[in-house]
């Protein structure tokens, strides 16, 4: 069966937006380089491309822990900065057939509760938040392999499909519904729609899968940004591999590897000079627990390559039914 991927990206968007509120107006600008980090770890997602059953349901529910080291520019005599992130999930899929091919769609939407800290010149400062994360929709369709079945004719399909590849195309759109303040600096939704164009491409052999993922985010302008200040960001590009071990059909082991880069943004037109450039990696395994019910569990793990930006550790439980 499917099981429904919670993995958590942390919120360091978050914390510098707080950071950037404590500051001097000339670190203003400074600080903005680091206000829109894009959310990587919600991306290195294994068995996106899943080949699933016509007119199937799925439902779950997932908790991810996120903690990170956060990384400034010393002339703003920011240090040791910290956060701890809880995110609850609800997710639910529906496939179905369009234009003769196996197509789905997702619907996620987290609820999360954070606390970020650190020292400013030496004195500690703290803060926290609660609320609604930004919900998400993805829409995807399977272009080759994967033909749309249903029951039967789809078990002795997976029984007898030893080998096979699958090229896969969708869109993911995260809506600006999150909770937002255009006086604060800390927020769990971003006020602004962001576009994730992906292009899958799967090749299964026996009980191997591998899976390469590339994608892009762009975003909408977010006109509201602290006290009507007008925040832009360049697009963020993803690629990612993963090396997947099928043990039984629901019962699975990957191991999978990002890279992210880009997204310089802008705060009223002054650039923040702030391209990203992070690697991550990924251990998840999927646990069938009965025919429509099961598990999954997930570590990822994010350091920037760059002298400014996040490391971050995320440990994710999920559990998702089919009907």
């Amino acid at each position: 069966m499917q099981t429904l991927n919670f993995s958590k990206p942390s919120r360091s968007l978050g914390f510098f937006r707080w950071f950037f509120e404590l500051a001097s107006c000339r670190a203003v600008y400074a600080l903005g380089l680091l206000l829109a980090l894009p959310c990587h770890a919600q991306d290195i997602e294994p068995r996106r491309w899943s080949h699933l059953p016509l007119d199937t349901n799925f439902l779950g529910v997932g908790y991810a822990y996120t903690s990170g080291d956060i990384f400034l520019n010393p002339v703003l005599q920011i240090e040791d900065g910290e956060f701890d992130l809880n995110s609850c999930a609800l997710k639910y899929i529906r496939s179905f057939e369009l234009f003769n091919k196996s197509a789905r769609i997702d619907i996620t939407q987290e609820y999360e509760s954070g606390d970020w800290s650190g020292l400013q010149a030496g004195q500690p400062i703290s803060t926290a938040r609660d609320g609604w994360a930004d919900t998400t929709v993805r829409f995807a369709i399977n272009l080759l392999g994967a033909p749309p079945l249903a029951g039967k004719e789809f078990a002795d399909y997976r029984a007898h499909a030893d080998c096979e590849t699958i090229i896969g195309a969708g869109l993911a759109v995260d809506l600006p519904t999150g909770q937002y303040f255009d006086d604060k600096l800390i927020n769990l939704g971003n006020n602004r729609f962001a576009f994730r164009p992906q292009l899958g491409l799967v090749h299964q052999r026996g009980k191997w899968t591998g899976e390469l993922t590339t994608s892009a985010r762009f975003f909408t302008d977010n006109e509201d940004f602290f006290n009507g200040k007008r925040l832009e960001q360049d697009p963020v590009y993803f690629a990612q591999g993963h090396l997947i071990y099928n043990f039984t059909p629901s019962l699975w082991l990957s191991a999978s590897m990002g890279y992210f880069f880009g997204g310089e943004s802008t705060i009223d037109g002054i650039s923040s000079d702030d391209r990203q450039s992070d690697l991550g990696w990924a251990l998840s395994m999927g646990i069938p627990i009965t025919r429509n019910f099961g598990l999954k569990i997930t570590y990822i793990g994010i350091r920037t390559l760059t002298n400014i930006g996040t490391d971050t550790d995320t440990f994710a439980l999920g559990c998702s039914v089919m009907w």
